[in-house]
């Protein structure tokens, strides 16, 4: 007789475990389970971003993203203080360092203002270098309620949190499938089985997958997007105060590569945005024959490289020459020097597509019988993940029927 749970979450990344612990705070009187591939939680996208609380200053006003990133960012930081999270709100630069940039500069300032970010303020060449003395700019934005944190400690104080409120998260556990019944779902791993009543998949990466698995059909297929990163070096560690983005490109979903200042010490640069030919691959030559036959099997992966090859091309330049990827740092900081950086990690992003190349940009939620998938949850998913969990666990509550 297997284990019985009113919900099984299937995927312990971030926006997982904020469900469940939602859901534990929602209806305290159902047991859950949250379900982790690997030996830990948050190992993939929740410990590979680069730990930024975003503002939601970019986001398109009305959006799901822009509404939640607020709110989250917000439930975020007083998450953190209260649980003795280490945080720092130290602020950010987003610099425009050519004419052209301005229109669309302003344009994200209009955005932050529409969505309700505070503490912003446009800034001109001698105020930026007033914050960030190596940096070249000829107007900005400052955003002055960006932060860093480390997800992977978020995560693993909803673990402790879960398990407080009398439910399970259990690690290396793979699900390899579900058998539906009358009255709920086996889950089956390769350890063992669970039985649960309803079923809920947030499984970044292999998101698309896991909802085919269980039965559900979707018309939405990952891809996935490999950032490589450097550190700067102690030499280079005095040319960056704060985290200093570029005006992103509208015409791509990616921030442009930037420096970020960590948590827990030093400073990154990057990161570019490439193709990967395995999911979970991480190192610039992983290869995995099944994944690279998933996405070119998919019609809407060809038609997104059909619009986008000038600007991958690119981005795949930055990932193999140290000098090129250094080039696009200068646009920022001039004066970095090939002895400034030193390659570090690297993270992969799941982009969900649409069969016509579209990148869905905000959240993407399938539901049939016992079952909810979320199919995409696109940055700034780890700083909203408060507030995209409760989205997900008040959902859950109305389509399960949950009392």
């Amino acid at each position: 007789m297997e284990e019985q749970f009113d919900i099984i979450i299937v995927g312990g990344g971030i926006v997982g475990l904020a469900t469940a612990y939602k859901l534990c705070t929602q209806h305290p009187d159902k047991r859950l389970l949250v379900l982790e591939k690997e030996k830990e939680v948050a190992q993939h996208q929740t410990s590979h971003n680069s730990g930024v609380i975003h503002s939601g200053i970019y986001y398109k006003p009305g959006s799901y993203k822009a509404k939640n990133c607020v709110s989250g960012r917000r439930e975020l930081v007083e998450f953190a203080k209260t649980h003795k999270i280490a945080h720092d709100i130290c602020g950010k630069l987003i610099v425009a360092t050519e004419e052209s940039e301005l229109a669309h500069m302003n344009k994200v300032y209009q955005n932050g203002l529409a969505n309700g970010v505070e503490d912003m303020e446009l800034i001109d060449s001698k105020r930026i270098k007033e914050i960030e003395p190596y940096c070249e700019g000829i107007a900005g934005i400052r955003v002055g309620c960006t932060g860093i944190i480390d997800y992977g400690d978020v995560a693993r104080k909803y673990v402790e949190l879960i398990h407080a409120a009398g439910s399970k998260v259990l690690t290396s556990q793979e699900v390899k499938g579900f058998e539906r019944g009358e009255s709920g779902t086996k889950v089956i791993t390769q350890k063992s089985s669970f039985f649960g009543k309803h079923i809920i998949t947030t499984s970044g990466l292999q998101a698309d997958r896991m909802a085919k698995k269980e039965g559900q059909k979707t018309d939405a297929a990952i891809i996935g997007f490999r950032g490589d990163y450097y550190d700067l070096t102690e030499k280079g560690l005095k040319k960056v105060k704060h985290l200093i983005y570029p005006v992103p490109n509208p015409k791509f979903p990616f921030l442009g590569v930037h420096f970020t200042r960590m948590i827990k010490g030093g400073t990154e640069c990057g990161p570019n945005a490439v193709f990967v030919f395995d999911r979970e691959g991480y190192s610039k030559t992983a290869f995995s024959m099944k994944d690279t036959l998933e996405a070119f099997g998919f019609a809407g992966t060809w038609k997104f490289f059909g619009k986008h090859w000038r600007f991958g091309l690119d981005e795949y330049r930055g990932a193999f020459s140290k000098a090129y990827f250094l080039k696009r740092l200068q646009k920022l900081i001039p004066s970095l020097e090939m002895d400034d950086i030193v390659s570090s990690r690297c993270g992969i992003r799941a982009m969900a597509l649409g069969p016509e190349g579209e990148m869905l940009d905000d959240f993407k939620i399938e539901k049939h019988g016992n079952a909810m998938h979320v199919i995409n949850s696109p940055s700034p998913a780890a700083t909203a993940s408060l507030a995209y969990g409760n989205e997900i666990a008040v959902m859950a509550g109305e389509y399960f029927k949950l009392k």
